[in-house]
Parts: C-alpha cells; sequence; structure tokens
C-alpha cells in the first residue's frame, strides 16, 4: 500500500514538471511582437478618430461670429471641412483676439482660424499654413469726415482691435493717438459717438459694421493688404502639412469658394 503511495506521488510530480514546462514564461521576441501588436492598435485606433480644438475670436463677421451658441463663419466652415477630411472631430472655443497665439503656444489647442493676418511678426512665434484668403486693413470714418485716405490720418484719434494687424501697423501714423478695444464693434461704438475718428479694421468686418451703423462708410483705398492662413504651434510641420494637403483639396474642389460665396455675396 505505502509502495503504492509513493508511486503515485511521483507520477503527480511528474505530471507537475511537465506541466510547468508546457507554460514557461515568453521568450523575449514573443513580449516583444506582443508589445508590438498592441502599440499597433493603439496607433490604429488614434489615427481612426481624434480631436482638433480650434481657437477664435467670434466678434469678426463674416469669418468669425455667433449664431445661437453656435460659432459659425467662414473660418468655422473652413475648419469644420479641414476637419472632415482629416477624419477628425473640431472642437471651437472662442477667447480674446490677443489670447489666441498664446493658447497655441502653451498646447491648450492646435491651431487657430481667427482673419489671422500672414506677417513676419507673427512667423517667429507660430508656424502658418498655406494661405486661405486675401484681405485688407481699410478705415472706417463718419460720413463727411475731413479723413479721405491713409495719409489724413496723421494726428489723428484711431480705433483698433488689439492685437489685429490693424493695431500693429497704426503704430506707424505720425502723431496718431491709438484707442484699442478688446473687440472690433467696441472700436466701431466709439467713432458713431464721436471718441474716435477712425478705426482701421479688416475689409469684410469693416462691410458688415458699416451695414449696421448709419451714418459710417468705409474709405476706397485700403490702408493694408494682407493674406489669411490657420496658425498652428511653431514646430508642428506634420499638422501643417495635413492641413495644407486638405486646403489644396478645397481650393480645387470649388468647396472653400463656396464656403466664401455663403457669407459674402458680390455688391
Amino acid at each position: 500500500m505505502k509502495k503504492n503511495v509513493i508511486t503515485i506521488a511521483a507520477a503527480v510530480c511528474m505530471a507537475a514538471v511537465l506541466t510547468a514546462c508546457g507554460s514557461a514564461p515568453k521568450t523575449e521576441s514573443t513580449a516583444a511582437a506582443d508589445s508590438s501588436a498592441a502599440e499597433t492598435k493603439t496607433s490604429e485606433s488614434e489615427a481612426a478618430g481624434g480631436k482638433l480644438v480650434m481657437v477664435t475670436n467670434a466678434e469678426f463677421p463674416p469669418y468669425e461670429f455667433r449664431e445661437g451658441n453656435e460659432i459659425v463663419g467662414i473660418d468655422a466652415d473652413i475648419a469644420r471641412a479641414i476637419a472632415d477630411k482629416l477624419g477628425m472631430e473640431l472642437e471651437i472655443e472662442d477667447m480674446a483676439f490677443d489670447s489666441l497665439i498664446p493658447a497655441i503656444q502653451s498646447g491648450k489647442a492646435d491651431f487657430t482660424a481667427a482673419g489671422m493676418t500672414v506677417n513676419e511678426e507673427r512667423k517667429k512665434n507660430v508656424d502658418f499654413t498655406d494661405t486661405y484668403a486675401e484681405a485688407a486693413q481699410v478705415i472706417i470714418v463718419k460720413e463727411g469726415s475731413d479723413i479721405k485716405s491713409p495719409d489724413d490720418l496723421e494726428g489723428k484719434k484711431i480705433g483698433v482691435q488689439t492685437g489685429t494687424t490693424g493695431d500693429i501697423y497704426a503704430d506707424d501714423i505720425k502723431d496718431a493717438d491709438i484707442q484699442r478695444f478688446p473687440k472690433g464693434m467696441d472700436g466701431v461704438m466709439a467713432l458713431t459717438q464721436g471718441k474716435v475718428d477712425a478705426v482701421i479694421i479688416d475689409r469684410e468686418p469693416a462691410k458688415v459694421f458699416v451695414k449696421e451703423n448709419a451714418g459710417l462708410q468705409v474709405l476706397d483705398e485700403a490702408f493694408t493688404e494682407e493674406e489669411y492662413a490657420i496658425a498652428v504651434k511653431k514646430g508642428n510641420t506634420e499638422l501643417v502639412e495635413k492641413m495644407n494637403g486638405a486646403i489644396k483639396e478645397l481650393k480645387e474642389s470649388g468647396e472653400l469658394q463656396k464656403i466664401v460665396d455663403k457669407y459674402i455675396t458680390a455688391e
């Protein structure tokens, strides 16, 4: 009986040894393969979706403004079209114009589309996509004003929106008293109230402001000529290249022009 017990015990031990051999730890190459597969699965998941965060200043019709709780306009629609082409979700956040570039630099946002003019000063802080619109800074005055051209701005009180190119270029006007406002509309209101003599602002918003405020006019001669583009964090070449590809497709298909025509009609 004792001999049988010993025999059975030996058999159990042998089975245990064989079982242990059958479930030996994964080799280094096997573990690496599993890890690579997991990383590939994660990468595929990320590529299939994702979110782009855009910041803008929704006080700039027809490029960006609010309709109820939604931010709409040329820039907003172009950004949505780009996100669709990249297979990504778009989130738009509204903030002061002079906070847009800092938001990109800090990583709070991926890009800004806000009637942002490409210039050398901004290129020091952000990278730009290909341009998608031509623009100009123009001068709004009261009807009957003695200001007839940019040369007449010397020594005048001039309203500008903080952080815009109008703000930047106005500093070059000799003896001008520059009044800065957080919103373009604030500057226009100051003009109607006689607090400033003129307002320098982008052409398309200027048309809207003049249409909505009787007694104002836009001078025929532009203050500056410029171009708009999307700004991204300095060094983010991958996003710039992807966006450039989408912008090119939108231009070639005519979709970009349709977006512009939706908000700007020929007069």
